[in-house]
């Protein structure tokens, strides 16, 4: 377990998956798997409105690591057969009266397909949940995102609307769905309502037409 300024990141282990706490000495295998699939990841990584600015993977570790000591983010990394093979944040959390937070990740291509995302982002939600106190989780995608949309269906995130020209991604502004999960509406966790299949897939549903189209 690691200490990280407000919380204490455990290991976090369903079906062949390890999700634990970020470390300084993860950036080389970080930048490893990032450069051997860019092709891959770079069509959803965010980017700065004026320029792409240095690619620089051991900076970003820094500064996650930095913000986790301040209690703002929960940066891990999901491993399978000892293998780096994915990363998960949890960013923009917020304390007090909101108590919520928002999940970011991206996974390797030898393994996407597999549940690992899905699970990565049940034992995380869980976590935060019963061991954080957080009241709300939060889960922003790009429409054209086909495998992230079906990540929040399996899990049963919320539909709550479209944020326009939302977030710098690949070289420009990009429109996103937000989906969100409240704590209280899971009693039973996450992790343990996808695997018992008494996720209700409608939640995720986007409406035909409207303003939360």
């Amino acid at each position: 377990m690691t200490l990280l300024g407000r919380a204490v990141l455990p290991i976090l282990e369903d079906r062949g998956l390890v999700v634990r706490g970020l470390r300084t000495r993860d950036a080389r295998d970080l930048e490893r798997v990032l450069l051997a699939h860019r092709e891959w990841l770079q069509p959803w990584e965010a980017t700065l409105p004026h320029g792409q600015g240095r690619w620089n993977v051991r900076g970003s570790v820094r500064s996650m690591l930095e913000q986790a000591q301040e209690g703002k983010s929960l940066p891990f990394v999901m491993e399978h057969e000892g293998e780096l093979v994915g990363q998960l944040t949890v960013g923009n959390i917020q304390y007090g009266a909101v108590m919520a937070g928002t999940i970011g990740y991206w996974i390797s291509p030898e393994v996407a397909g597999r549940g690992f995302t899905p699970t990565a982002v049940a034992l995380v939600t869980d976590y935060c949940f019963q061991e954080i106190g957080l009241h709300r989780m939060e889960i922003c995608i790009r429409p054209e995102n086909a495998a992230s949309l079906r990540v929040v269906e399996k899990l049963g995130f919320t539909y709550e609307g479209r944020r326009n020209r939302y977030i710098h991604i690949d070289g420009d502004w990009r429109d996103h769905y937000c989906y969100g999960i409240i704590h209280e509406t899971v009693p039973e966790g996450v992790l343990n309502r996808w695997k018992s299949g008494r996720v209700d897939p409608t939640l995720a549903q986007r409406p035909a037409s409207g303003p939360f189209a």
